[in-house]
């Protein structure tokens, strides 16, 4: 059975003070445990806080980006040994933002994803369409070339340490969301695909929603077959909100 899995993304969010007084609340919330495994994934600078503030807890960390490269003369890169050091057991690759913001492609995500898993972190896998990709009725060829491409680079065996985040752009910091049909069923359709490679790895991979989750519509997104938890944008920053929507996931 699959556990699942509720990870906050802060995204550019933060500051010494509101962190603590969140992480605070968080760990108090889930200290005695949900049923679901939990972690946030924060800004770089603020790593060595959050190592400091939740050692000891249930609650995992990471960070929201890794360079390809393991070292050198890479300005403004973090790579993975870096991420490490600071206790990180997660990192996102191939957020939507990054492949819009950045140009990030396919290909640039696996050699990430190879990058992290070099160093025993593992990889929270983004993949997702846009409103004009989705009413192109193309999602799925979206999503199938997002993982294939990581299949191809490093091997469908690679998704054994790896969780898989679908976040339809269209519901990202827009309040809209797929409805739970929607959402379960490009979910079926990613682990379909894996499973066109392997059966049992794709029965025990974790394929989280990514798209506008908040604690009033987890459990009916939760209850789909397929979704196995929630990488969590705006209402991560929220405490509240956040173990509502875990409490949801343990259900």
């Amino acid at each position: 059975m699959r556990t699942k899995l509720v990870a906050g993304n802060w995204k550019m969010h933060g500051s010494l003070t509101a962190n603590e007084t969140l992480l605070s609340a968080l760990k108090a919330g889930l200290a005695a445990g949900v049923g679901c495994e939990s972690a946030v994934c924060v800004p770089f600078p603020f790593l060595t806080q959050v190592q400091a503030l939740l050692q000891g807890s249930p609650i995992g960390w990471g960070a929201q980006d890794v360079s390809e490269h393991a070292k050198g003369a890479y300005t403004g890169e973090v790579s993975a040994s870096m991420l490490r050091e600071f206790g990180c057991g997660y990192v996102l690759v191939g957020h939507s933002e990054r492949r819009a913001m950045h140009g990030e492609d396919s290909r640039l995500v696996a050699r990430k994803m190879r990058a992290a898993q070099a160093a025993s972190l593992v990889p929270i896998l983004c993949v997702g369409e846009t409103l004009a990709q989705r009413e192109g009725g193309v999602t799925e060829d979206v999503v199938t070339e997002q993982i294939g491409a990581v299949i191809e680079e490093l091997g469908v065996g690679s998704l054994a340490c790896a969780v898989i985040a679908y976040e339809p752009v269209w519901a990202i910091g827009t309040g809209k969301t797929a409805s739970p049909e929607q959402a379960q069923t490009v979910h079926a359709t990613i682990r379909g695909f894996v499973a066109g490679r392997d059966q049992a790895l794709a029965e025990q991979l974790r394929i989280v929603y990514g798209g506008s989750v908040k604690a009033g519509n987890a459990a009916e997104l939760f209850a789909m077959p397929d979704i196995d938890g929630g990488l969590v944008g705006g209402a991560s920053l929220d405490a509240n909100e956040f173990l509502g929507i875990c409490a949801a996931a343990g259900q």
